[in-house]
């Protein structure tokens, strides 16, 4: 039962980080949305997937993948958001009426 809540709340994470890729209006929000919701979802998915495996071989497939998921999620995050800062993109801003 524990096993699924993980699995259910990692998806839910990584519904709310999909729609914020959609809802936000530049690169740098979407890709903050992106990467933080779907590394806390990867991970409670991966978790859940852990608990219901058990402790085996598999289990520690799982996480290794875990380990590299959250050693590579901030370093690929930085690098787009350097790209797009390299390239002149401006975050966006509200404009004022008037």
């Amino acid at each position: 039962m524990i096993a699924y809540l993980f699995i259910i709340l990692g998806l839910v994470f990584i519904f709310f980080g999909t729609l914020g890729i959609i809802r936000f209006p530049d690169i740098y929000t979407r890709l903050q949305t992106s990467s933080k919701c779907d590394a806390a979802g990867a991970v409670a998915l991966l978790v859940g997937l852990m608990i219901r495996e058990g402790l085996d071989s598999l289990s520690l497939r799982i996480l290794l993948i875990l380990v590299f998921l959250l050693l590579t999620n901030p370093v690929a995050s930085h690098a787009i958001a350097r790209s797009a800062a390299i390239r002149g993109i401006k975050p966006w801003r509200k404009k004022k009426k008037g």
